[in-house]
């Protein structure tokens, strides 16, 4: 009689290490820099564009690690994040704060072979995320507001590195994603409400799924539409856009929309979960119009 056994096994260092990096969401915001680069950059320099992808992913990759570090503990109280490799004990906390730090310091000096703009604002992204919004989320709803500031850095960043300077296009880009971000994680916070208070985050700007909140997604939805309209009015420098993609683009937020709507009379986790689909499918899709739009101008 043979006897067999199930062998679980551990997903592998190197799998950990990737993971508290949360390399999904990194890759995300890699891309909103790389759109930046492309809208703002006349002539393309392969060099730029590697510093840019490496050394904004160990940023955010870095923030992330941060972040974790300081959650542990809470994250072991929530389901979604109670099997992470910090919680579980699969990376020790010494070598997660070892890795980060190598992380941002290599990622900064990657930005700053670019331009010393392009440093100085990734590191005031890492700074903001880890140092400031990360403590505030068990404190106050208000750290949306906190995180929305340097969740709004990446985009504007490209433009940045290609440009050198700050100036109203990268700042028409921080504020689109700016405004974007609060319904998109006020979406996420009532998905997870439940599992949130577990934690003690505070990420309800009442403090609870209610028409409230819901309202004001449909503002900051509304703001999100106008911001992205705002380059075809031609008061936004060299940051323009046709009237033919306005148009997409307005069809775009009546669908966003409609979903901030649909959440206030529902009501519920199922209209949440789709709203926050559709508010990733938006901002990824106004990048990529306002980049086609210049090529095909």
């Amino acid at each position: 009689m043979s006897e067999t056994t199930a062998i679980e096994k551990s997903p592998s260092v190197i799998k950990n290490y990737i993971e508290i990096t949360k390399p999904r969401l990194s890759v995300v915001v890699v891309f909103s820099s790389i759109a930046g680069y492309f809208l703002a950059a006349n002539t393309y320099d392969p060099w730029t564009i590697l510093l840019l992808v490496v050394g904004g992913y160990f940023l955010v990759g870095s923030s992330n690690v941060f972040n974790q570090i300081i959650e542990k503990d809470l994250d072991a109280l929530m389901k979604r994040t109670q099997n992470r490799p910090l919680p579980t004990g699969r990376v020790s906390v010494q070598n997660a704060w070892i890795y980060g730090l190598i992380m941002a310091l290599s990622g900064i000096y990657m930005l700053y072979l670019i331009n010393f703009a392009t440093a100085f604002f990734g590191a005031l992204s890492i700074v903001l995320y880890a140092a400031v919004y990360t403590p505030l989320k068990t404190r106050t709803p208000l750290c949306v507001f906190v995180g929305a500031f340097p969740g709004a850095i990446p985009y504007m960043l490209g433009w940045v590195a290609a440009s050198g300077n700050f100036g109203i296009e990268p700042g028409t880009l921080f504020m689109l994603q700016f405004f974007w971000q609060f319904p998109h994680f006020w979406a996420i916070g009532w998905m997870l409400e439940n599992d949130y208070k577990a934690g003690g985050f505070k990420m309800l700007p009442t403090g609870a799924a209610d028409k409230g909140t819901a309202m004001q997604i449909i503002l900051y939805t509304i703001w999100t539409v106008m911001v992205s309209l705002i380059p075809v009015f031609g008061v936004t420098g060299e940051l323009y856009m046709t009237v033919w993609s306005a148009v997409i683009v307005g069809a775009l937020g009546a669908w966003f929309l409609y979903y901030a709507f649909k959440l206030y009379k529902e009501r519920s986790n199922e209209v949440a979960k789709k709203l926050m689909l559709v508010s990733v499918s938006y901002i990824t899709l106004i990048q990529i119009i306002y980049v086609v739009d210049k090529f095909l101008r």
